[in-house]
């Protein structure tokens, strides 16, 4: 008697064995309307976040550092000197776990603070040549392991889940927000009101920065 369970053919026995998505399930998931393929993604976030602050910790054991000082490091190395507020908001975070991991990173003297022309009431931060070193280090050593464990994830495809997390990340800060957007409703940046009202303005003075894509465990934890 033949097993209810075995696969009805060769693809789906292969798709199986190798822990992909049966040629059924593929057919679903094509099949899926768009809402419900976003809500798997949104779904795999947090785990994935925390899978890789956890990898990234034990990447950084006997460093003094942690995930979230790394993320700081990586931010600096990326955009150069900015204030705290800036790194903030370019982390999508609030600033007292950012002035936790910069006031660490100064103590095992991966950064200093440097008087801001801009502000000077807002230091800039900036990495060391020790900070260089070791942010380009343990970068280095993640880059040989994406390489070899991602070697058959085709570029584009790369490219397609960066600007679904960007449109995700976009979005979603509208409503953390309570903006609510008509889709054709272009950028309201240019208003003057509009920075000053944003709950994520500095009335200090720092000018604004476009968040950058950044490491996955870039939103570390805060150090305790």
């Amino acid at each position: 008697m033949k097993d209810p369970h075995e696969s009805a053919g060769a693809d789906g026995d292969e798709a199986t064995a190798t822990g992909g998505p049966t040629t059924a399930e593929a057919l679903t998931q094509d099949m899926a309307p768009t809402e419900d393929l976003l809500y798997g993604v949104i779904r795999r976030l947090w785990p994935l976040h925390r899978t890789v602050v956890r990898a990234v910790e034990r990447e950084l054991a006997g460093t003094g550092m942690t995930a979230g000082e790394h993320a700081l490091l990586d931010a600096l190395r990326t955009e150069g000197p900015r204030t705290v507020p800036q790194l903030a908001r370019g982390m999508g975070l609030d600033r007292q776990p950012v002035q936790r991991w910069v006031n660490h990173a100064v103590e095992l003297g991966l950064v200093v603070t440097a008087p801001n022309p801009a502000h000077r009431r807002s230091s800039l931060i900036r990495l060391t040549p020790r900070g260089t070193e070791a942010i380009r280090g343990v970068q280095e050593f993640e880059a040989t392991q994406l390489r070899r464990r991602l070697a058959d994830l085709p570029a584009e495809d790369v490219r397609t889940a960066l600007h679904v997390l960007d449109r995700l990340g976009e979005e979603f800060r509208h409503l953390a927000n309570g903006q609510h957007p008509a889709p054709e409703e272009t950028d309201s940046t240019d208003s003057p009101d509009s920075h000053r009202n944003h709950p994520n303005s500095d009335n200090g003075g720092d000018s604004g920065i476009t968040p950058t894509p950044l490491h996955p465990a870039h939103k570390g934890r805060s150090r305790r």
